[in-house]
């Protein structure tokens, strides 16, 4: 999958902004944070559990900052760019410490958030200078968002291509079938029409969230189809792929005018997102559904591999120069966090990041060599379960103990969102390159749980969320800046 293509105008735009941010941060220091996750992922959860264990110094005993007593505190503050959309945190906070506890909205559009962080330095000369500060921007925006990456590099033949060829393969054909039964209907090289395209597009949008719905995650490009916000219906939205032409293409064609489409999509959407936004990122979370994937089969393991590997590519990875970084970021460390750990026992976790690992493992190679961090963990930003165990066929097998959400449905028994059960999820192989050599399909009692709805609070009063590694994760991502 190649790099996003950028012009010397983008990467001047992209410099100016650099050193903008370098002129206003002289004095402190700006960490920049992305967060993106595939498909339902858990994003709004990942940074509502960051920011709420910075500010009320949450039980992180592996974050090493706070443990060793040298983390002094944290607050919220003015985001220098009052165009793009403030985080929700304390709406989402709300939403999961209510008298009825829910999970909140999903991310649909970028936000942003900054957090200022004072701390005690542990190297000597720095801590003679006394209290340190840093500024903590995270930059949320939708996984599909990413994925569009790839195609500044491709033109409209390229990207066809390679979504017809997707469309076309074995086992698409209940996604894919109603939009290629449309594009057959259509000839490519007639006028062109509003009314054909808005046809094809709407049935291309449905095989999309189709494939998604099953489990498909390198199928979403463009992503905007399936989040489309206030573009809906917009000129730049309404295209889909086309067989190539063998007979020249007459400019007043459908073929002229999809294709045209498809170019003002990437210059006034997709270029503006990598240059304003993701080009000027220090480090890099990818929260992945591994789970998800896992219960729906050896294909939709595969597709995510595929999807991480396209993902990976499109980072700006390695160390930057000291000298140069005034206009000039890169990513060095990139995190990817299996999700959703609180979903199976504590005696799995270790092969959830192993089954990780495999699949980020062609992509992290690439990523090391161009000089950049990688690590894959098991993490649960918010715990929605707690362990035991039971006893079946003088067998006694662990269990994750909560509350289905109303309408999960198990075993022809379907919640009612809140009766508490005990369930046996599963186990994950030992070996994980048994789900990609021989595609073995695991067998998982999966089912989405309700926010803890009895939380602890500390000395303060604040209340406490439970997690899994989310202490590793933060001391990963931040823990040398505050070092």
């Amino acid at each position: 999958m190649p790099r996003p293509a950028t012009t010397i105008v983008d990467e001047l735009g992209i410099a100016l902004a650099n050193l903008g941010d370098a002129a206003t941060g002289a004095f402190t220091p700006t960490l920049r944070l992305g967060v993106t996750g595939l498909s339902r992922a858990g994003k709004t959860i990942f940074i509502t559990a960051l920011v709420h264990n910075l500010l009320t110094g949450g039980r992180l005993p592996g974050f090493a900052p706070l443990a060793e007593g040298r983390f002094i505190g944290a607050k919220l503050a003015e985001y220098p760019d009052a165009t793009i959309p403030r985080f929700a945190y304390e709406q989402h906070m709300e939403a999961l410490t209510g008298a009825d506890p829910v999970w909140p909205e999903s991310t649909r559009r970028i936000s942003q958030l900054r957090l200022v962080l004072k701390f005690q330095s542990g190297k000597f000369l720095s801590g003679l200078r006394g209290v340190s500060t840093l500024n903590l921007d995270i930059v949320d925006y939708p996984g599909e968002w990413l994925l569009d990456l790839p195609l500044l590099g491709l033109s409209f033949a390229q990207w066809s291509a390679e979504a017809l060829e997707r469309a076309d393969r074995p086992g698409s054909g209940d996604e894919a079938g109603p939009f290629l039964d449309a594009l057959a209907a259509i000839d490519p090289l007639r006028d062109a029409s509003d009314a054909d395209a808005e046809r094809l597009a709407a049935a291309f949008t449905d095989y999309l969230r189709r494939s998604r719905e099953h489990g498909a995650l390198s199928t979403l490009p463009p992503g905007r189809f399936l989040l489309p916000g206030d573009l809906e219906g917009s000129p730049a939205l309404t295209f889909a792929p086309l067989p190539p032409q063998r007979q020249a293409v007459r400019g007043t064609s459908l073929y002229a005018m999809l294709e045209a489409r498809y170019e003002a999509y990437k210059d006034r959407i997709v270029r503006p997102f990598f240059r304003d936004h993701f080009a000027r990122l220090d480090r890099q979370v990818v929260l992945v559904d591994t789970l998800r994937a896992l219960n729906a089969g050896p294909a939709a393991v595969a597709d995510l591999e595929t999807a991480l590997t396209a993902v990976l590519a499109c980072f700006r990875q390695g160390e930057t120069n000291p000298l140069l970084r005034p206009f000039v970021r890169r990513i060095d460390r990139i995190l990817f966090a299996a999700t959703k750990a609180d979903h199976l026992h504590h005696t799995s976790h270790d092969r959830l990041e192993t089954i990780l690992n495999r699949l980020v493992a062609n992509a992290a190679r690439k990523a090391r060599f161009a000089g950049a961090e990688t690590r894959s963990l098991a993490l649960a930003g918010i715990r929605a379960t707690s362990e035991g165990t039971i006893r079946e066929a003088d067998e006694t097998l662990p269990t994750i103990i909560g509350t289905p959400m109303r309408g999960e449905s198990l075993d022809g028994v379907t919640y009612d969102g809140k009766t508490e059960i005990a369930l046996f999820p599963g186990d994950l192989p030992e070996k994980p390159d048994s789900l990609f050599v021989d595609g073995e399909k695991v067998e998982l009692n999966f089912l989405r749980f309700t926010p803890p709805r009895s939380l602890e609070r500390n000395a303060n009063g604040d209340v406490v969320l439970p997690h899994i590694r989310f202490d590793r994760a933060l001391d990963y991502l931040i823990g040398d800046w505050l070092a």
